[in-house]
């Protein structure tokens, strides 16, 4: 055989050193500076997407979607505050910054929530007139830089959310840099204006679960214990940090997996610490299971929420809410094609989201520059958040329905398969097909 006339096969990249990774060893050698960005994990993990319902047929009785309810409503708080919070539906609005978001953009996520009967929340960097305004039911975040924080703040709230840990980057604080500190928001955060900033990655004034238990009851003292409390976590360690933020008080838990957005961080913690929300829902409810609090403790899960049925599926594993953060800017009109042209003129395209951090967003919603936050409408981007809440309680009904279920918080893991093994153990359902829970000792 004459081996010079064999055709070469075509190059093959490395699996390991594929083009980006190379591309991103390049850049780190000419700069020697990490890459910094918004948004979440970009990396394909275990999600909703691997699990599947089973309706009704003969085993199983369904409703009539035009003539038989399916109830939504959802009370956060009930456990110890004076006036819990009661919502139309189980999807609520996760905590955004004003600094990392212009104020029309908070103005239209409390319009639209409002709109829709749910909650939004203010996120790093305090309350604004705007977001406080227009929003009928509001969670106050006190997080660890405290930018923003008093009293009388707190005493506004409807709620109020001690933010431990988000899931994008669980251990570490965020940053928002100099170009978003605008004169208002250096006054708002008491910071000079253009200047980098980097949240702190833990509170100041405690170190585990005991200080936190007397700073619970130091914000209930203040707000005379009408505010439900919230303690909010990224998902890493779910089994025992959500028994210890129930054993410290909260009335509430938010559990953010690693598929959840950030203004901006570190590219390697965004994709390289925490877990996917799909591996932490169970581990919390069991927590709260064998602590006899589930129901009473509500559970709230955020990360990569982005339709009806990924609503479904987490309240049918546990839940009692979910949060959006990501799908609600979209929704308000980020990251819109019929911009790319604009997107592509920051070297960045549409639905990638690398230019969130830089506060240059042409669609007026990551920015504190006035002309472009101008572009933004609150009222017609709240219509559209309130229209994309109302297709998400929709379509969970419409699954509900089909399940036999006259609420959604009657959805429960029997409801549900899996397509892979990964999922069927992290959800711990069986492997579609087969009464089989990989990691069970008992197999189902």
């Amino acid at each position: 055989m004459d081996l010079k006339n064999i055709p070469h096969t075509l190059p093959r990249f490395s699996a390991t050193f594929d083009p980006h990774t190379l591309a991103e060893i390049r850049r780190a050698a000419a700069t020697g500076i990490y890459d910094i960005r918004g948004g979440g994990t970009k990396r394909k993990l275990p999600h909703f997407d691997d699990l599947l319902f089973l309706g009704a047929s003969v085993s199983r009785y369904p409703l009539e979607g035009y003539r038989e309810k399916c109830a939504t409503d959802v009370w956060l708080g009930t456990r110890f505050a004076k006036k819990p919070i009661h919502l139309k539906i189980p999807v609520t609005i996760a905590g955004m910054s004003f600094g990392a978001l212009s104020g029309q953009a908070k103005e239209a996520l409390g319009r639209g929530a409002s709109l829709a009967g749910t909650s939004t929340t203010t996120g790093d960097g305090g309350m604004t007139s705007e977001e406080r305004g227009q929003s009928q039911t509001l969670v106050y975040q006190y997080l660890p830089s405290r930018y923003g924080m008093n009293p009388d703040d707190l005493r506004k709230a409807d709620a109020i959310e001690v933010v431990i840990g988000q899931g994008a980057k669980p251990g570490g604080g965020g940053m928002l840099l100099g170009q978003k500190i605008s004169d208002r928001v250096a006054q708002m955060r008491n910071l000079p204006m253009g200047i980098d900033q980097r949240s702190a990655c833990r509170h100041p004034d405690w170190t585990g679960p005991d200080d936190l238990e007397i700073k619970i009851e130091e914000l209930r003292e203040i707000t005379d214990w009408e505010k439900p409390i919230y303690v909010k976590v990224g998902a890493t360690r779910p089994y025992y940090d959500v028994a210890l933020a129930v054993k410290s008080g909260a009335d509430v838990v938010v559990l953010d997996g690693m598929q959840g957005g950030t203004a901006a961080t570190q590219d390697v913690f965004i994709e390289h610490v925490g877990i996917p929300i799909l591996a932490a829902i169970r581990p919390a409810v069991q927590a709260l299971q064998d602590l006899g609090m589930h129901r009473k403790v509500q559970l709230i899960v955020s990360g990569g929420i982005r339709n009806g049925a990924d609503v479904a599926k987490a309240l049918a594993l546990g839940a009692d809410a979910v949060a959006i953060g990501t799908a609600a800017l979209v929704a308000l009109g980020d990251n819109d094609p019929a911009l790319e042209a604009e997107y592509q003129a920051l070297g960045s395209t549409a639905g990638a989201y690398d230019d969130w951090q830089e506060g240059r967003d042409p669609a007026g919603i990551t920015t504190q520059d006035p002309v472009l936050a101008a572009r933004l409408d609150p009222v017609a981007a709240g219509r559209r958040l309130a229209n994309y809440l109302a297709v998400l309680t929709l379509e969970a009904q419409t699954i509900a329905r089909a399940c036999g279920k006259s609420h959604l918080h009657n959805l429960e893991p029997e409801d549900l398969v899996a397509l892979t093994m990964e999922a069927a153990a992290m959800a711990r359902v069986p492997l579609a097909g087969t009464d089989w829970v990989p990691g069970n000792p008992q197999g189902f």
